[in-house]
């Protein structure tokens, strides 16, 4: 039996946990020098949305071999928002390469997962990455990784962990700090010390097979197949075996598969211990145990962090709806979302009379699902994000963040400005470097949607930006409206020059000329804080009157275009989303002018009565 060891490498967002991968994957010649992989940067991060972005969104598997040893790798995400992820992959781990920027150092996600794994028991070493930085503080950041297992360790043997140091992006790790760094890409300290110091995992090999489903994917040939590590016992290709929830109904396993490099490969036998893929078995769900018939108990189920966020979402209304998606009915909707919690673990979803409420994680894990179904053809329409308020003890509470800051000094005022505006506590403020100062601020969930963006814009893109939800807390006061009003189209048609000309007088526009609009759509930002209707379908006045300067070239300054996060930050409580295959549009609820008024004056009347 050839020895194994399980390992996850957890980290905060861009602390390199996926570069590192690259170098193992590459160094142990998983692939071929004639492959494209060994040409390839970011390998496990195939999905389109984590190369664009950088990011790691799915947990993955690989396997490499070094010395005899069999080294399957999970790679988890980094970010706060698809921590889902990670706590349900760590249980199958018996290790963890804990990945820390030498600059940066420990971040809100890096406590997050180290908590995780020390939960779980793994053995920790601890890879100092980017020590080619200018301005790393190895001395800094090595004293607060101390203090950080201090804090968390829930034992004296958790406090004993190796340290290594690494540029991941030049492939090398060093037992020690360095002189020279000009030193040949070379992996082999690391994984000597994950065969070293990683420990065999717990293999019972006499009790009957016993799986807890962990992750699903698909083939288009094998159909479900389910991810898991092997409890206890052996499993073969046709042997019977049984969901615990439900032990009446036996379920032939098709194909085993055990992970090679980055592909799966069909085995005979699967042992203890062993990471495995399994087909055949097509009504499981994460969470559940597969077993052997003979023994029906259960193993411990997963527990997931709950829901910080909710939108909703319902099928495209506006006068657009049909033209540019392919899936357009609540229908279709419908079984696409079902679909998604199969896998997406961390999203909750409750239907409503019309649409549906999606709850997740933070913006940027919402954002990325709707982003999916933008790309896979859907049409839908989406109302503001709002955080989840829960009772706790008779008393209605809010999630609460915790958001670490890192600006040049020279932005210090605008932080502290912005922050107050939304009720944040600051509870520490250092400098890091001569030029840079970092702030640690607490803040209700609520006040930090959209700031990130509005921050980066205001330190000239120089912001490092990180929030992680620490628990919860009494609901406080209403924020006050911080953004301004928005130019509403008063006609539908085409946008033509001369109208967003008369718009870009009152503020900024997000559209170009030739763009359709319809009455009712958000075509700009005002200046000031009211909405105004506004017609930017109107062209000129023909006549045969002419002035010196009736003729002149009209010039517009570029339109201003979000992305999808910056349109959800946007959007008011009277407002929605446009989301097609091709287009994003900001919208009214209602859209016509006198819709609105009407609405108005209810509200309004309401409030005196």
């Amino acid at each position: 039996m050839i020895p194994i060891r399980n390992i996850a490498v957890i980290a905060h967002v861009d602390h390199g946990k996926t570069t590192l991968i690259d170098a193992l994957l590459k160094q142990t010649h998983t692939f071929r020098d004639n492959q494209q992989e060994m040409h390839q940067e970011q390998i496990l991060d195939s999905n389109d949305l984590e190369r664009e972005r950088g990011i790691t969104i799915l947990a993955k598997n690989c396997a490499i071999n070094y010395q005899g040893v069999k080294i399957n790798i999970i790679d988890t995400p980094g970010h706060a928002d698809f921590s889902g992820e990670v706590e349900r992959t760590l249980g199958m781990a018996d290790g963890a390469l804990l990945i820390i920027d030498a600059k940066e150092g420990p971040m809100p996600q890096t406590r997050f997962v180290l908590k995780k794994a020390l939960e779980f028991n793994l053995k920790i070493i601890v890879v100092i990455n980017k020590i080619d930085k200018p301005h790393a503080n190895l001395q800094a950041t090595e004293a607060r990784i101390d203090d950080l297992f201090l804090e968390l360790a829930q034992d004296e043997s958790q406090l004993h962990f190796l340290k290594l140091y690494a540029i991941a992006r030049d492939g090398k790790v060093f037992p020690s700090v360095p002189s020279d760094l000009n030193q040949p890409a070379d992996t082999k300290p690391l994984l000597d010390t994950i065969i070293a110091e990683i420990p065999a995992p717990e293999a019972d090999f006499e009790q009957p097979f016993k799986l807890s489903v962990t992750s699903l994917d698909y083939d288009n040939h094998l159909g479900r197949i389910l991810i898991g590590k092997i409890r206890s016992g052996q499993i073969k290709p046709g042997a019977k075996v049984i969901l615990t929830n439900n032990p009446t109904k036996t379920f032939t396993a098709e194909h085993i598969m055990l992970w090679h490099g980055l592909t799966r490969q069909p085995v005979e036998l699967a042992q203890a211990g062993d990471i495995v893929a399994i087909s055949g078995i097509g009504t499981a769900h994460i969470g559940q145990t597969l077993s052997d018939p003979s023994n029906t108990q259960s193993l411990p189920d997963l527990t997931i962090g709950e829901p910080t966020l909710h939108i909703t979402l319902a099928p495209n209304t506006s006068p657009f709806s049909g033209r540019e998606g392919e899936f357009t009915t609540s229908r279709q909707l419908e079984e696409r979302i079902n679909r998604e919690l199969e896998s997406n673990v961390s999203l909750k979803v409750e239907k409503l009379a019309v649409g549906f409420r999606i709850s997740g994680r933070g913006e940027l894990h919402l954002s990325i699902f709707l982003e999916t179904l933008r790309r896979e053809g859907y049409e839908m329409q989406v109302g503001k994000p709002k955080v989840i308020v829960k009772d706790i003890g008779a008393v209605k509470s809010e999630p609460e963040e915790e958001v670490v800051v890192i600006v040049p000094k020279e932005y210090q005022g605008v932080i502290n400005q912005e922050f107050g505006k939304r009720y944040g506590h600051l509870t520490k403020l250092e400098p890091i470097s001569e030029t840079e100062v970092q702030f640690i601020y607490h803040i209700p969930a609520r006040a930090t949607l959209g700031l990130r963006g509005l921050l980066l814009t205001l330190t000239k893109g120089t912001l490092l930006y990180n929030a992680q939800v620490i628990g919860w807390q009494p609901v406080g006061e209403s924020l006050p409206k911080l953004r301004r009003g928005v130019l509403i189209a008063s006609q539908a048609g085409e946008a033509l020059s001369y109208g967003l000309q008369a718009a870009q007088n009152r503020g900024i526009t997000f559209i170009d000329s030739g763009t359709p609009v319809y009455q009712g759509m958000i075509v700009g930002l005002n200046a000031k804080s009211e909405d105004i209707a506004i017609n930017v379908c109107r062209g000129k006045q023909l006549t045969n009157m002419r002035s010196k300067s009736s003729d002149g070239v009209i010039q517009l300054t570029p339109a201003t275009k979000f992305s999808l996060e910056q349109c959800l930050d946007f959007l008011e409580d009277d407002e929605l989303l446009e989301i097609t295959p091709k287009s994003l549009r900001l919208r009214k609820k209602l859209l016509t002018d006198i819709d609105r008024r009407r609405q108005d004056r209810q509200v309004r009347y309401q409030a005196t009565a």
